[in-house]
């Protein structure tokens, strides 16, 4: 079969590997569609700490399970799946409180272990979550991105008379904007981004108002329309945020960090316990799987809005390239192993 594998940073190649057989409790997927991703991006760069090489990588895939290890009930030969990355061990403190995605001895796929940028994966069974037939295999492929969001809420708690800020538009951005629109019904959701054409994807996915912070104060802004956001959630990443977003907030807040910088941020106690803010912070997803695949076969979120390119994955280094530099029309870029 062929891999997709980076041997070492900036070293991407298509390397012929045998066909995984299924261990005891696994099955055996064959890919179908796999999603880039920005974490994959940063492991082909050197820049995931959590990465070891070489690495098949690729934590968003599809395909259809074609081999079944000791102890899987063999009736799941034919089913089609959506992997979620996550695998931890059930039994620490995390797991025990249902947060299996910080897990103490947490293995993601794609990042720990090898991943689904291949024809074919070998994966726990409970991992591979079966997909509706109403659901079609473009959409099965974005569950993953999907439960960034519903882990956001899940901790966040959206309701209706909220009015969120969303700092970034890039697809965590994006799918979180469909979240609090489709699913939680969110009053108002702001984005705030500096590119002209992620605001526009913004605006399809339901953003009520968008906000170009190049060209305007974003504190203006909001106080010029008597703005305060009462959930926040910063998914651009950048160690500067917290504090504006602190200043932002209205009293009683939530602020969800989504970031891995390891820059320090500066922010003053009093702000936050001023107005009694809750910071909250989101990692992958906890269990989430059976949630985006419920919220899409109720028509809630619509994953054709973020998708802009379809790749053979034999060009694969191109796709990675275009997700890396065209910001202004690549949003989402899937990768196709098999018809």
């Amino acid at each position: 079969m062929k891999s997709i594998v980076i041997r070492q940073p900036n070293a991407l190649v298509i390397e012929e590997r045998d066909i995984p057989q299924p261990a005891t409790g696994e099955v055996r997927v064959k890919v179908k569609l796999a999603g880039i991703c920005g974490s994959d991006s940063h492991i082909y760069r050197g820049h995931n700490p959590f990465a070891k090489y070489p690495r098949v990588i690729g934590h968003e895939f599809f395909g259809v399970i074609d081999a079944v290890g000791e102890g899987v009930n063999p009736a799941r030969l034919g089913e089609r799946v959506s992997v979620d990355p996550v695998i931890s061990c059930g039994h620490c403190y995390p797991c025990s409180v249902g947060k299996p995605n910080v897990c103490t001895s947490l293995v993601v796929l794609g990042v720990h272990r090898d991943g689904g940028f291949s024809e074919y994966a070998a994966v726990p069974a409970h991992n591979a979550w079966r997909i509706p037939d109403s659901i079609e295999d473009k959409h099965a492929v974005m569950v993953e991105p999907f439960t960034i969001a519903a882990n956001v809420t899940g901790q966040s708690k959206p309701t209706e008379q909220d009015v969120a800020l969303i700092y970034g538009a890039g697809p965590m951005g994006l799918v979180t904007v469909q979240a609090l629109k489709g699913v939680y019904r969110v009053k108002q959701v702001i984005v705030v981004d500096r590119i002209p054409e992620r605001l526009e994807m913004a605006e399809r996915s339901g953003a009520d108002l968008t906000i170009n912070n190049s060209a305007q104060s974003l504190q203006a802004r909001l106080d010029e329309k008597g703005i305060k956001p009462t959930l926040i959630v910063d998914a651009a990443c950048h160690p500067s945020i917290l504090q504006e977003a602190v200043s932002l907030a209205s009293p009683a807040a939530r602020i969800v960090l989504m970031g891995f910088s390891s820059e320090p941020s500066s922010v003053a106690q009093q702000g936050i316990t001023g107005k009694e803010l809750t910071l909250y912070s989101s990692r992958l997803n906890a269990n989430k799987f059976p949630v985006v695949i419920d919220w899409m076969e109720k028509g809630l979120i619509d994953p054709d809005k973020l998708i802009t390119h379809v790749m053979d994955y034999r060009h694969v280094s191109d796709a990675i390239e275009r997700f890396e530099k065209d910001r202004q029309h690549c949003c989402k870029v899937l990768l196709t192993f098999a018809e």
